[in-house]
């Protein structure tokens, strides 16, 4: 399946459009990367777990979305976009969307 940023995909026309599908995940941070991420904090530095944490966020949710846009009979998502929210204390939610749509 198509995954793209785009709003259309060159060289291929929209034959039917689906309409939008969605994916979303909620994420705890664990105890232990809190701790790297405070030494992180004094000295400075990527914090990898947590970006290794939003890296399988993200593929969850858009595997979600994938298997959604599946159901309904896609073979493309255009448009996608990502949004992050806060809904706990230590706890985010990852949301794609996008617009399903069969490509000829």
């Amino acid at each position: 399946m198509v995954i793209s940023n785009m709003e259309i995909m060159p060289g291929r026309r929209i034959k039917e459009h689906l309409g939008l599908v969605q994916g979303s995940t909620v994420r705890a941070k664990h105890a232990g990367r809190d701790i790297m991420a405070g030494l992180k904090n004094i000295f400075g530095g990527e914090l990898k777990g947590y970006t290794e944490l939003l890296s399988d966020s993200r593929e969850e949710a858009i595997e979600r979305m994938r298997e959604q846009a599946a159901t309904i009979g896609a073979n493309a998502v255009l448009n996608v976009r990502f949004s992050t929210s806060s809904v706990a204390q230590g706890a985010a939610e990852i949301y794609v969307y996008g617009t399903a749509v069969v490509l000829e």
